[in-house]
């Protein structure tokens, strides 16, 4: 009886769970190396194809919101004295253009990740929100320089008596990365899912350079129209970007809340309709 009490049962159970825990550690790092690695080698391959010289590159890039600053600049200059803000037409149109260009060009080029990547995401090395991310960064990176250059090139060369404050900027420049990228993960599922929502969504971008404030401000719309165009993110992303240049200029309308939360809510249901259809998308 004594020699039995005495020889209970081990506790192996604990150690299988310690293995089990351990072997789901090493996994979870190695998918995570693995994301990692494609993501790096799709930013690779993107600064490859976007930015040859086929392309233009960066040039073009940088080049298109210029050339818009200037006609829009040497248009309004002639007819007008001063600018609705300041007295310097070229940074009032800079913050109007480079947020709406970097919000066009970066909204586009997340949208069409899926199609662009479409060879590659057969490997099962590679995902769609690889793909997808991949996109994100390179073209937030790209977006942060063209801003960089042409604002740096403006105040560098022109008097703008302007005082620009690095955090309002870096706000703004939050606001249109995260709302392009909202926008862009949505039209990812719906320009795959429905082949007439691609020319639709184009024919609708076009007067919203109009809608946006861009060589205009939203305090001098009448009341009527304000109501209607505060709906618009864009018209908060351009109040902010003329704000951080022009302290004077409130811009009581603008909200974060409003923005952020349009761009949380849209990319939270455009990446819930990736996973739930990429493969569908993939095979059509």
């Amino acid at each position: 009886m004594t020699k039995h009490a005495t020889s209970g049962p081990a506790p192996l159970p604990m150690k299988k769970e310690k293995k089990g825990a351990v072997k789901l550690t090493e996994v979870s790092k190695h998918r995570s190396f693995a994301t990692f690695r494609a993501v790096s080698a799709l930013i690779l391959r993107e600064m490859q194809t976007s930015n040859s010289k086929a392309s233009g590159g960066y040039l073009w890039a940088i080049a298109e919101p210029v050339g818009g600053i200037i006609l829009l600049t040497l248009i309004f200059s002639a007819g007008f004295r001063s600018p609705p803000l300041g007295t310097n037409f070229a940074i009032f149109y800079a913050t109007g253009i480079v947020p709406f260009m970097a919000y066009l060009d970066m909204s586009n080029k997340v949208a069409s990740s899926i199609r662009y990547s479409k060879g590659l995401l057969a490997y099962p090395a590679v995902t769609f929100s690889d793909a997808l991310f991949a996109r994100i960064i390179f073209n937030t990176i790209t977006q942060v320089v063209i801003s960089i250059i042409i604002f740096s090139g403006i105040l560098y060369f022109m008097e703008t008596r302007t005082d620009p404050e690095f955090l309002e900027i870096a706000t703004a420049m939050l606001m249109v990365i995260m709302f392009s990228s909202a926008v862009g993960a949505m039209n990812c599922f719906l320009f795959e899912a429905f082949t007439w929502w691609q020319p639709m969504w184009g024919i609708l971008m076009r007067p919203l350079f109009l809608l946006s404030c861009v060589f205009f401000i939203f305090d001098n719309v009448p009341p009527v129209y304000q109501d209607w165009l505060w709906w618009n993110p864009l018209v908060h992303i351009v109040g902010q970007m003329r704000h951080s240049f022009y302290p004077s200029y409130e811009g009581d309308y603008v909200s974060y809340m409003y923005v952020f939360g349009v761009s949380l809510f849209l990319f939270a249901l455009g990446l819930a309709l990736l996973i739930r259809y990429h493969r569908d998308l993939q095979n059509s």
